[in-house]
């Protein structure tokens, strides 16, 4: 193996495989490296409850269908096993005292919904939509797909300011900084219509008074709108399988229980890592997915000070939760279009979700937390026993360190640390929050598994703190600057060391499961 490696990737997150799959069809020979026991890395499937799976962590999969990475890999992964299932609806919104909004898979039917509602915030939606995916597509979806610091790049940058001139640019960065709070006020008359766009900021870490959170709440809520909600059948450690076969195909290797040390340097060039208590040699490159911290600490303990210095510096978000219910049957809605829609966000209005952000950021646990609920039952039936159901729960915004409790109700330890106690008392508060607009819920309940964000960062050391997005998607810390401003040429997913990169969801573009700065690297190893 030491002989023959041509590439080491240091963890097995959705970058890890993408890039992996990608280098070994192209001919390198690759061997991944995994610290846990189990392939994934928040891509993680268990029966918690006999005859139910449950995807522990991240479980919907519209970015990575809509993909360059997916277009690529498309035929080999289902031939290998993979299959994605999704319904009619994409998600809908629902506030406690029973309003709701159920949305199809559908551009068109959406805008028509949301005039239903008030009229003129369907044609607000349908401009901003028709925005996205065509004047601005391309600039949108190339500054968060392509090298940031490639040819293509200045090529496409080129390409708009001759199409745009310097004002259309400035425009068009303008509108990209603007927070969903501002843009919802302005452009949009309904609370519901806001209440239904406003949770998707917080699908990047972003809380709807943040700036940039106006471009990315519109272009994910549409994207899903546009392409739903996708799910692995029977799971979604099914993708990893498929990946795991489809590398091994092409001989790729996999360790997984294996601790990568440190990263092997000589004359300023990565050869290989020391795990497992051997040197590991790597021919052409070591890929790490992992965050600034741990690469520029345990991983290069003799990093140059400037990056250590860019690595202490760099921020992570809030907390996450994840809340798992078997149930004996599916929830009674208060709405029944609802039980058709895979993901669901139960607020009050957009001010409520502002406020939740505020209390999680100032390490308050969230008197009216958003929820969002995941049904994958209701595209994927074989998750559950016969009749049965689960709902996939989202908190996106808890604290990663307890300063207390904004109802005054749950005591928090002296130590700021979340404990079992303090986990169980917030996932009774959201299943009473959840038992507004699902009546007798606790009554249909087979068992109930929730995770603080002190669980998650247990799960995957790159959760820090339980952020799932893995650093703060800050102006400072996104696009071209995720995730931080290098130094003498050194940028993007480079690093000071020759033949060593970073991947993953610290990096550009950013958290998600697309798999991009995975395809980014393998793209810039396959021309070396």
């Amino acid at each position: 193996m030491q002989k023959e490696t041509d590439v080491i990737i240091v963890g097995s997150g959705m970058n890890s495989l993408v890039c992996a799959a990608l280098l070994a069809r192209r001919g390198k020979r690759v061997l991944v490296i995994e610290r846990n026991d189990e392939l994934g890395g928040c891509i993680r499937s268990e029966e918690l409850f006999k005859g139910y799976t449950h995807d522990i962590l991240s479980s919907w999969y519209p970015l990575f269908v809509g993909s360059p990475a997916y277009a690529e890999l498309k035929s080999e992964l289902h031939s290998a096993g993979l299959e994605f299932v999704q319904g009619d609806y994409s998600t809908g919104v629902v506030t406690p005292d029973g309003r709701s909004l159920a949305l199809r898979q559908d551009l068109q039917d959406t805008a028509s919904r949301l005039d239903a509602i008030c009229a003129g915030d369907g044609k607000t939606f349908a401009a901003a939509a028709e925005r996205l995916f065509g004047v601005d597509a391309a600039l949108t979806f190339g500054l968060l797909g392509k090298n940031p610091y490639g040819w293509e790049m200045a090529k496409l940058l080129w390409n708009e300011w001759r199409r745009r001139g310097i004002d259309g640019l400035a425009e068009f960065g303008t509108s990209s900084l603007e927070s969903f709070r501002r843009w919802g006020s302005r452009d949009l008359r309904s609370d519901l219509a806001r209440a239904a766009i406003a949770p998707w900021a917080l699908h990047t870490g972003m809380g709807p008074d943040d700036a940039c959170s106006g471009l990315i709440a519109k272009l994910t809520f549409a994207a899903v709108v546009a392409n739903g909600m996708p799910v692995v059948k029977g799971g979604s450690s099914n993708l990893i399988k498929a990946f795991r076969t489809m590398i091994e195909r092409h001989g790729g290797t996999f360790l997984t229980g294996t601790n990568v040390d440190r990263v092997l340097i000589e004359n300023r060039r990565a050869v290989g890592v020391f795990a497992g208590g051997k040197e590991l040699q790597a021919r052409e490159a070591v890929v790490c997915n992992v965050t600034p911290t741990q690469l520029y600490g345990s991983l290069l303990p003799d990093a140059p000070p400037e990056w250590r210095e860019r690595a202490q510096a760099y921020r992570y978000g809030r907390g996450d939760m994840q809340i798992h219910f078997a149930l004996s049957s599916p929830p009674d809605w208060c709405d029944p279009e609802l039980a058709k829609v895979p993901l669901i966000h139960l607020t009050e209005n957009m001010e409520a979700v502002c406020m939740a952000v505020t209390e999680a950021n100032n390490g308050l646990i969230p008197a009216r937390p958003t929820v969002a609920i995941g049904q994958p039952t209701a595209v994927d039936p074989s998750r559950a026993p016969a009749g049965g159901a689960i709902l996939w729960i989202q908190l996106q915004e808890m604290p990663s360190r307890l300063n207390g409790d904004a109802l005054g109700e749950i005591e928090v330890p002296a130590d700021g640390r979340w404990n079992e106690a303090v986990r169980e008392q917030v996932a009774d508060r959201v299943q009473r929050r959840m038992e507004k607009v699902m009546p007798g819920l606790g009554e249909k309940i087979v068992g109930r598994r929730a995770y603080s964000p002190a669980d998650l960062e247990k799960l995957n050391c790159n959760l820090v703190g339980g952020d799932p997005y893995s650093g703060i998607c800050s102006p400072d810390q996104f696009f071209w600057l995720r995730p931080f401003a290098g130094s003498r040429g050194k940028r993007g997913h480079n690093t000071p060391y020759q033949s060593l990169y970073q991947i993953g969801a610290s990096t550009h573009p950013g958290p998600g499961l697309a798999g991009g700065s995975g395809l980014l690297v393998a793209n810039q190893l396959s021309r070396a």
